[in-house]
């Protein structure tokens, strides 16, 4: 089963067994639409989640004290990535590290080495010749090629 990170218990939330998630997914919104989560290769099921000011505080199968909440702190989450709903042509943002970046008339750039998160949007950092950092948007990324494992860009002067 593949897994996919998607959030990091941060905290534990009143007596019952309940972990307050920072979650790493489009939204908490969207976090609170798992259904299963995986801990140290272990399924929990998700009993019930709600967002509370940008985080996501959940209860998960199996714990369901305090005691068992606070050695979950700073613990990493998983999601099967068939339960997250990848729409046809879309991916994920950990699908494009370490793809090949190209510029549209096929120039190698580099390698996508990392992805920036700012408020304003994602950013690809390539690493090549030089580090190059591209707004993760159209009109600078023309297309992603997933089975190719290229990412094609459109750099402005400057980049």
């Amino acid at each position: 089963m593949d897994l996919i990170e998607t959030g990091r218990i941060v905290n534990t939330h009143a007596l019952r067994g309940e972990v307050k998630i920072e979650p790493w997914a489009d939204s908490p919104e969207a976090f609170c639409g798992f259904r299963r989560l995986f801990l140290d290769n272990t399924e929990h099921r998700v009993e019930r989640a709600r967002v509370q000011k940008g985080f996501v505080i959940a209860k998960l199968s199996g714990i369901d004290t305090i005691d068992q909440a606070e050695k979950l702190k700073n613990q990493v989450l998983y999601v099967p990535r068939e339960d997250i709903g990848i729409r046809d042509g879309g991916y994920l943002l950990s699908d494009l590290m370490d793809m090949r970046a190209v510029s549209e008339d096929g120039v190698e750039l580099g390698r996508v080495t990392g992805i920036l998160t700012p408020p304003g949007g994602e950013v690809l950092e390539i690493q090549g010749a030089r580090e190059i950092l591209v707004p993760l948007r159209g009109p600078f990324v023309t297309d992603v090629d997933l089975e190719a494992g290229t990412v094609t860009l459109r750099l402005i002067e400057g980049m």
